[in-house]
């Protein structure tokens, strides 16, 4: 199973000196990837409900100051060797489909292969706004078309596309990524649609388990929302054992309530003996990787917390 961890874009601890040290010392003591979070401008009166917390509302440490997702690990896969980078989620719709395919090719390149491409198809509707992005309601068929240029532009010696939101055809598009036949694409998101895209073009499924809508937040209702998936993969034609799955917690230790919503034990709460339980439980339902969120307001502060759970908790499993 591999283990990854957040990394700030924003605020005190995203400063160069003090990411650089998380990432580099987050990689000496075995973690197997990063994250990392995706907003390019953070709008003043937000409006739109985050899906991730029960009130709705934005964190309020998320509209620090902020680096700008693929910059940011682009920079810092030269200051490593062994960590993949995870976009966690790229809002697809962002970017212009053959610049961002570009962008990504170039990262895994000078990366040696070390990217994972997450993806979603975004929330805050007012940073569609402030991007003069396609509309925020065609989101979904935006995603899903630009997923098909990407692959085209990564695959193809000829690429050519022709659909409603993308277009191009006698081009260059050279070098490929090194990973082949492209860098892995994780599907985020808990709903209907992110379940489908996952079916028909993921490496692999990656929802957060706080969703309030799709709550994912116990090990019997995770399992539920695998089943669920596999069965969308099937009606896809596709083998379910073909797509992996990967959780992002956001709330682990004590830092986790006792209780899910329906009553079974909070996925990551409690001990160190009970996060590794967990963890073999996750693997044995099928989950390939898990990431943590390590809050804190000093780099000492989370390096020894990501130290201590790989030493209490991954160490155990």
């Amino acid at each position: 199973m591999q283990i990854g961890f957040n990394a700030p874009t924003a605020g005190p601890l995203a400063v160069p000196e003090n990411l650089t040290r998380l990432v580099v010392e987050g990689e000496a003591m075995g973690f197997d990837y990063a994250t990392f979070s995706d907003h390019v401008v953070i709008p003043n009166d937000i409006h739109a409900k985050y899906p991730y917390s029960a009130t709705g509302e934005f964190p309020a440490g998320a509209r620090a100051e902020r680096h700008e997702q693929l910059t940011e690990i682009a920079y810092l896969a030269g200051k490593t060797s062994r960590l993949r980078f995870v976009t966690s989620v790229m809002v697809v719709p962002h970017r212009p489909a053959v610049l961002t395919a570009k962008i990504l090719a170039t990262i895994d390149v000078l990366s040696g292969g070390r990217l994972t491409v997450g993806i979603g198809a975004g929330w805050l509707k007012e940073e569609f706004e402030a991007l003069d992005v396609p509309d925020f309601a065609a989101r979904g068929a935006v995603t899903d078309e630009y997923l098909d240029a990407f692959v085209e532009l990564w695959t193809k010696d000829n690429p050519r596309f022709a659909g409603q939101h993308v277009h191009f055809d006698n081009i260059t598009f050279a070098p490929k990524p090194t990973q082949k036949p492209h860098p892995p694409i994780w599907v985020g998101g808990e709903s209907g649609p992110a379940l489908r895209r996952t079916a028909r073009i993921g490496n692999a499924w990656y929802p957060i388990g706080t969703n309030p809508a799709h709550p994912l937040d116990s090990l019997p209702r995770l399992q539920a929302g695998i089943a669920k998936l596999h069965k969308v993969a099937r009606d896809a034609g596709r083998d379910p054992k073909s797509i992996g799955v990967v959780l992002r917690v956001a709330r682990h230790g004590e830092a986790a309530p006792a209780k899910a919503g329906d009553g079974e034990r909070y996925l990551f709460s409690g001990a160190a003996a009970d996060m590794a339980g967990d963890l073999r439980a996750l693997r044995a339902a099928g989950v390939s990787s898990v990431d943590f969120d390590f809050a804190g307001t000093s780099v000492d502060g989370v390096l020894d917390k990501m130290q201590r759970f790989r030493r209490e908790v991954v160490s155990q499993v």
